[in-house]
């Protein structure tokens, strides 16, 4: 298994000074899932090299079993320091892709021609596309190969926008994801805030929040695994 990991490169959080990046268990979850599955991963970023990090996902609170495996790891660090950059990659490669949530995502990658492109044809090549979180903000102008928005009719998953009041990013962020998914068409459906809820639709694969990142992983190895 091939599977492909997609980080932000952006570290801001609009126009302000406020800091923001990729969710660092929303990394750490599903990479230590596909490795541990046997799979070789290889990350991008639009930019290329180290992703920022939200620094609250930093925070004591939010760290799990696989973060915390992540802070020993020297090598996983190593290679989250050395992403390549988004636009080099083929989608002939991979045979999974995963979109990495945090804020950062809804400026640069959901804006990204390249990753729109690998969307669409690994979309349309019945490969696993996944994201969790705010990374399926990167659905917003994907199509389907028949034109239509890739998540129409598709059932869906992605931060609510109650969670969105929850940290209070309402205001800072361009859309509410969970707006952009329904009025793409999507079946959209959600658990409590901060509740793990992961949606899979054929070779669609999308989580709620951190929480769901692992589940969001464990479906991607299993359609690959039946797929073998």
């Amino acid at each position: 298994m091939n599977i492909l990991m997609v980080l932000t490169s952006n570290e801001r959080l609009g126009a302000s000074d406020k800091k923001t990046g990729i969710w660092l268990e929303e990394f750490a979850a599903p990479y230590y899932a596909f490795k541990d599955a046997g799979a070789d991963v290889t990350l991008a970023s639009p930019l290329g090299g180290e992703p920022p990090l939200d620094p609250r996902s930093d925070a004591a609170n939010f760290q799990t079993e696989d973060t915390r495996r992540f802070r020993g790891d020297r090598a996983a660090q190593a290679t989250l320091a050395a992403t390549v950059t988004l636009s080099s990659v083929s989608a002939d490669n991979y045979d999974a892709v995963f979109y990495v949530g945090g804020h950062g995502v809804m400026w640069d990658v959901t804006e990204d021609a390249a990753s729109i492109k690998l969307i669409e044809t690994m979309f349309a090549a019945n490969k696993p596309v996944s994201a969790v979180c705010h990374g399926s903000a990167v659905f917003r102008h994907t199509r389907a190969p028949d034109g239509s928005p890739l998540v129409r009719g598709k059932k869906v998953a992605g931060f609510t926008n109650t969670e969105e009041v929850a940290v209070g990013l309402t205001e800072a962020v361009p859309f509410l994801v969970e707006d952009m998914l329904k009025q793409n068409g999507g079946i959209y459906s959600k658990a409590d805030n901060f509740q793990a809820h992961v949606m899979t639709d054929g070779n669609l694969v999308t989580g709620q929040n951190p929480a769901s990142s692992k589940g969001v992983a464990a479906a991607v190895v299993n359609l690959l695994s039946r797929s073998r």
